[in-house]
């Protein structure tokens, strides 16, 4: 059986951090604000409209200012412009990768998120030598549908059986089982994912 050789990043909180209510509190200034401000716009549905690229950032501004207090707009309108800049950026993942692609893995991103991607993801080192980026918004087409990450193989020349995928997720990991990748599900742990594709190119060797 081939060995795994890929490796199949998500973004947000694999490389990046995405935490809606701490972006919040950035922009206002006491708790009660930032969850009028936190469900006016990350606790949304259309967010995810945003991430599958069926609205854009216009109309969910629109949707945002109909459901946050007028005294917040100004801040919602700087969270809205600005919250990518305050993502940080994972270490540990992002080390992990870099180690990866040192050892002649493939380093893919996939992620759902919206046309506005690489406001983030450019600040994550691992962007800089990953070898193919997917990101739903473009495809539109959403994680943990598996057309997406068939997709990234198809484009990329990937066998799925040779592609562990790492999200925070249990959703997308199962959608990744279902197209033929190796997914595991990320909750911080850095050692445990080592181990994993450890234990997972040894057993397809």
């Amino acid at each position: 059986m081939t060995a795994a050789h890929n490796i199949v990043l998500d973004m947000g909180n694999v490389l990046m951090t995405f935490d809606g209510m701490y972006f919040s509190r950035i922009f206002t200034d006491s708790e009660e604000d930032a969850q009028a401000l936190y469900d006016g716009l990350y606790g949304r549905t259309e967010w995810a409209l945003l991430d599958a690229g069926a609205i854009d950032h216009e109309t969910m501004l629109r949707v945002a200012e109909a459901h946050t207090p007028e005294r917040l707009l100004p801040n919602l309108h700087e969270c809205l412009a600005h919250w990518p800049e305050h993502s940080q950026v994972i270490e540990g993942t992002n080390e992990l990768a870099r180690r990866l692609k040192a050892a002649g893995w493939g380093v893919y991103v996939l992620s759902n998120a919206s046309t506005r991607i690489h406001e983030q993801l450019d600040r994550a080192p691992a962007a800089a030598f990953a070898d193919g980026v997917v990101v739903s918004a473009l495809e539109r087409i959403m994680k943990p549908d598996p057309a997406i990450f068939s997709l990234l193989c198809e484009r990329y020349g990937l066998e799925p059986a040779t592609c562990i995928f790492v999200d925070d997720n249990l959703d997308n990991c199962a959608g990744a089982a279902a197209a033929g990748m190796r997914p595991f599900h990320f909750t911080g742990d850095v050692s445990a994912l080592e181990d994993f594709i450890a234990d997972e190119a040894d057993a397809r060797a």
